[in-house]
């Protein structure tokens, strides 16, 4: 990448464009979430119903876990004779420590029982292994709403689909499942770092707002305080390896045991927040967001989001400018050394091919960086940033 000095006399292709994909901030937009039961089970809402964040739309059971007993070694019998022996049938119910099997020899002096480890259900026994197999009780399943919204279809014994007009934000990166809670920003800047002391009693069951980093002691306090997650621009790797007590996973993010969800905008180290995203949630302080960190970076992208309902009117759009791909005025961020993570709008698209530090012929666009800075970047080092 080379600083662009002087654009003047660049030739510039008018209808030529590049297709990025990007991160989306939609400052007004339609966000339609299928919410599916993992089995078979009843749908709670119709169509047409309002729902809001914790509203339960469906529910089932699914099975519980199968434990396995060894019930002739336990009783000291062949397992073809385990039949003779069983007290409880296929599919009775049990409880821990109730007999499922007993053996008694020599008018009582020998007494030996195989006994459930757990309540559940006597599901089978086997004459050739001689296992008994007992199956835990069905865990409820029940799924919410998560976004306030209109049902605009039932799915029957699946799901529903729910709509709301909202801002919508999507992060680089995030752990831990979906979160709601009143929006509070935290700091007077985006470039201004979260700490520990920033944060009280005050913001519990609350999102909060940080800008360019985080430190460990600030997860360690929101945990403490009861936040229920955090935005931020950036965070260093080895902080958030101590949070979760691991490193990272390759799969999809979400799942982690963690007390908290944490969305982070921009990437890995101090990096501000893009000066558009700080100001579209300090303009939402106070109302309630949808969060959700599950992230995967591989094939089936998935994006750490963030979703603010509202019915505010916005003016302007630039949805066509997106359908079109990568023009002038397109916003994007830079996606590679050495202005890795930076804010900018493009500005021209020049035609012919560019030398880079690698030596290869590529085609390059000009981006006018958050500071005013004017840098060449190639085309597939940027990525868009929806709006």
């Amino acid at each position: 990448m080379v600083n662009v000095d002087d654009e003047k006399d660049e030739k510039t292709s008018k209808s030529g464009y590049a297709y990025t994909p990007g991160l989306k901030i939609k400052r007004n937009t339609k966000v339609v979430k299928v919410r599916r039961l993992p089995i078979r089970g009843e749908v709670l809402a119709e169509t047409g119903d309002r729902v809001s964040f914790d509203d339960i739309v469906a529910k089932t059971s699914v099975p519980g876990d199968p434990t396995f007993v060894k019930g002739s070694m336990i009783l000291g019998v062949e397992p073809e004779e385990l039949l003779q022996y069983m007290v409880k049938k296929e599919n009775d119910p049990v409880k821990e420590n109730e007999v499922l099997a007993k053996y008694d020899a020599l008018f009582g002096l020998i007494k030996k029982r195989v006994c459930s480890p757990i309540d559940g259900v006597m599901e089978s026994f086997s004459g050739l292994t001689g296992q008994i197999i007992v199956r835990g009780n069905p865990k409820p399943v029940a799924i919410n709403a998560y976004i306030p919204g209109k049902i605009t279809e039932v799915r029957p014994e699946e799901g529903v689909t729910i709509e709301t007009m909202a801002t919508f934000i999507q992060g680089i990166f995030g752990i831990g499942g979906e979160s709601h809670g009143k929006l509070k920003v935290l700091v007077k800047s985006p470039e201004e770092t979260l700490t520990d002391e920033g944060i009280s009693e005050e913001e519990k069951g609350c999102i909060v707002v940080g800008g360019s980093d985080i430190t460990f002691e600030t997860l360690e306090k929101a945990v403490k305080m009861g936040v229920n997650g955090i935005v931020a621009g950036g965070i260093d790797h080895s902080c958030l390896v101590k949070f979760i007590g691991g490193e990272i996973g390759v799969a999809i993010t979400g799942e982690e045991d963690i007390p908290l969800t944490l969305i982070i905008t921009e990437g890995f180290g101090k990096m501000a927040m893009s000066r558009k995203t700080f100001e579209l949630l300090r303009r939402f302080e106070g109302e309630t967001v949808c969060i959700n960190g599950a992230t995967q970076i591989r094939a089936g992208v998935i994006r750490p989001e963030i979703v603010i309902p509202h019915q505010e009117e916005f003016s302007g759009s630039s949805e066509l400018e997106i359908s079109e791909g990568i023009v002038p005025g397109t916003p994007v961020r830079i996606i590679a050394e050495p202005h890795f993570g930076a804010i900018g709008v493009v500005t021209l698209l020049p035609v012919e091919l560019k030398d880079i530090e690698t030596e290869s012929h590529v085609r390059v666009l000009n981006v006018k960086l958050e500071d005013g800075k004017m840098v060449q970047v190639p085309r597939a080092n940027i990525e868009i940033i929806e709006e």
